[in-house]
């Protein structure tokens, strides 16, 4: 059986080598003239490519399709993931949080990898070749038009991403073949991006590494977490900003409330004893010298302006009041949201081809016999942390393994 894999990405990479591993003739297709052009800026370049999680661990990180993805992550977790690889002569190291990397720090490994993998099982890869559409005449895929021709299969891969980065070619063309098959796309929104907030841009380039970041929708959390956050000239981003916004992706921030905790190790009565501390011992100093004590200058003016205490004000002079304001302000400092960045900065894409649609077992679609669907270009996404790529990888094993028997997906 001839399979056709469209899209030279992690899914499409995995599914090429499951498929040509069970002994199929496999074509993979890559509109660009390079494999893998998003993995080589995953991680800042060093490529998180799983979390060192058990599958029931791993699925409480699936912010939308854990229902549906539960076989797969059983079936290729992220143990499999990490053989994988070191068999293939890649060396892996777990860091904070059970991120996944190369040990030589490098995303160009993880991809030269994939397709040495893949060559190693026969794959014909073909760069700079774009896919027109699909062909699936009587209810079954016979075949795939390319730039160049057309290519005939039994089978089509359609693992092409979603709409994040479209640098890297990632400009929605799965979406297009799968609504051509008559399949129902949900709407694509931007996700794991930075999220746009009013008054912070004087802060913009300061990195808090130990801070809380909690948000209410109509006064019920839905998110609080401590971690790293990083100021913007448009407002925030970070790994706990982009954790956030998957939480946030398609919805309103009208009635969606923020705060940070700049001091989380410290409740309000310790941290007032810190500030007295402070106040007596720099009693002849400015205020905006003092707070350089506990926050990077600028976000300390920011804190202070919130405490409406003046930053010339000498500490000597702070009143009780001004600093039970100010002890507010480094534990409670709102922080108005006001949008999403766009799919340019989105590390994934949140919707896609609806599940409803598509086998869980195996990928395959359940309108189009021979059509088959993996990693970003369905209606699934994840936290940060190597979880979104695990995805690709079992979504992609999974699509390459499928075979049909008398027109049932196996």
């Amino acid at each position: 059986m001839r399979k056709v894999v469209i899209g030279g990405g992690a899914a499409g990479l995995m599914a090429a080598y499951a498929a040509a591993s069970n002994g199929h003739e496999v074509i993979l297709l890559e509109k660009n003239e390079k494999l893998g052009k998003k993995i080589y800026i995953t991680g800042k370049g060093r490529c998180n490519l799983t979390n060192d999680c058990c599958p029931e661990e791993f699925l409480q990180n699936v912010v939308h399709g854990g229902k549906f993805l539960t076989g797969a992550i059983y079936r290729f977790p992220p143990a499999e993931t990490m053989r994988f690889f070191e068999e293939h002569g890649l060396p892996l190291k777990v860091e904070r949080g059970k991120r996944v990397f190369p040990v030589s720090d490098h995303a160009s490994d993880v991809t030269k990898t994939l397709e040495r993998a893949c060559r190693g099982q026969g794959v014909d890869i073909r760069l700079n070749c774009p896919v027109l559409g699909i062909s699936a005449e009587g209810g079954k895929v016979d075949g795939v038009a390319t730039a160049g021709g057309f290519v005939p299969a039994e089978n089509a891969i359609v693992a092409t991403g979603g709409l994040s980065y479209p640098s890297t070619g990632s400009t929605g063309d799965g979406y297009s073949f799968a609504l051509k098959a008559g399949h129902l796309v949900t709407p694509r929104t931007p996700s794991l991006v930075g999220i746009e907030a009013e008054g912070v841009s004087s802060a913009q380039g300061i990195t808090v590494k130990n801070c809380t970041m909690t948000a209410k929708r109509k006064g019920k959390a839905i998110f609080s977490e401590r971690g790293e956050l990083l100021f913007t000239h448009y407002g925030v981003s970070g790994p706990l900003v982009l954790t956030l916004s998957a939480l946030l992706t398609g919805q309103s921030l009208a009635d969606v409330t923020c705060t940070l905790d700049f001091k989380p190790a410290l409740d309000e009565r310790k941290l007032d004893e810190r500030l007295l501390r402070d106040l007596s011992e720099r009693a002849n100093e400015q205020m905006k010298n003092v707070i350089r004590g506990l926050l990077p200058s600028e976000l300390g003016l920011l804190v202070l302006r919130r405490a409406e205490i003046r930053a010339d004000k000498q500490a000597n002079a702070v009143t009780r009041e001004e600093r039970r304001r100010l002890v507010d302000a480094l534990k409670n400092f709102p922080l108005k949201l006001t949008g999403l960045r766009g799919f340019e900065e989105a590390v994934i894409t949140s919707g896609g081809v609806s599940l409803k649609e598509v086998d869980p077992k195996t990928m395959q679609s359940k309108l189009v016999r021979g059509l088959f669907f993996a990693g970003e270009v369905l209606d699934v996404d994840a936290f940060t942390g190597g979880f979104n790529l695990q995805i690709a990888f079992s979504t992609g094993y999974l699509a390459g393994k499928g075979e049909i028997y008398d027109g049932f997906a196996k």
